[in-house]
């Protein structure tokens, strides 16, 4: 059974598919949303902020993804949930555009992420972020990225910055004790280890809303 603390609903709506928050709606996406994701992405992979990803692979993968939009169905932003077992979720390309930010958008696509997670019965969820602050607010914590075997053994290994990765490994809920991936193919002790001492999560005021 899962083991994560009950969020807040992110709404009342009748329908789980299509959440109204606020003044945009969170909902599934569709095969008709990957241009948009797609875009949005990559936009942001110059610099690294985001993985690059190709429009075949979100189309593959459409089904994991969320996206964020103005009541007017204007696109604003996406998220999405990789499972890989009961054990272990990622969430991943969670992005908004820069003039949604500040309204939420984010923080509401993060939550229907891990309420499907929590639907899902999934124990833990991880990410990788250059910005871990953000992330606190929902009880993710830091983590060693060699204790989330299935993520290095399915990208990781394969990615051009493994040496050299800036991203801090975060996680929610127990960290895994299976891998049902394999063993990566690398040397553990050759990865780079993040200073993580700083990093520690700061008080959130109940009423904190993000």
């Amino acid at each position: 059974m899962a083991s994560f603390t009950p969020l807040q609903p992110v709404s009342d709506s009748t329908s789980s598919s299509r959440t109204r928050v606020g003044g945009a709606v969170v909902r599934n996406a569709k095969l008709q949303d990957a241009v948009n994701i797609f875009e949005l992405v990559n936009s942001l992979s110059h610099d690294g902020t985001l993985l690059r990803r190709n429009y075949a692979e979100i189309c593959e993968n459409v089904r994991d993804f969320h996206i964020a939009e103005s009541a007017a169905g204007v696109f604003l932003g996406c998220g999405a949930l990789h499972l890989y077992g009961p054990h272990l979720a990622e969430v991943r390309s969670i992005v908004v555009k820069p003039e949604a930010k500040g309204q939420g958008a984010g923080g509401k696509l993060l939550r229907a992420l891990l309420e499907e997670a929590e639907e899902q019965g999934v124990t833990a969820v991880c990410l990788f972020t250059r910005i871990p602050d953000f992330f606190f607010h929902f009880g993710f914590r830091v983590a060693d990225r060699t204790s989330i075997p299935d993520k290095i053994y399915k990208d990781c290994q394969n990615c051009p910055r493994l040496y050299a990765c800036d991203e801090v490994t975060m996680v929610r809920g127990p960290l895994p004790k299976v891998a049902v991936l394999g063993p990566p193919r690398l040397r553990q002790d050759e990865l780079v280890k993040l200073q993580t001492t700083s990093l520690a999560p700061h008080p959130v005021p109940p009423s904190t809303n993000r």
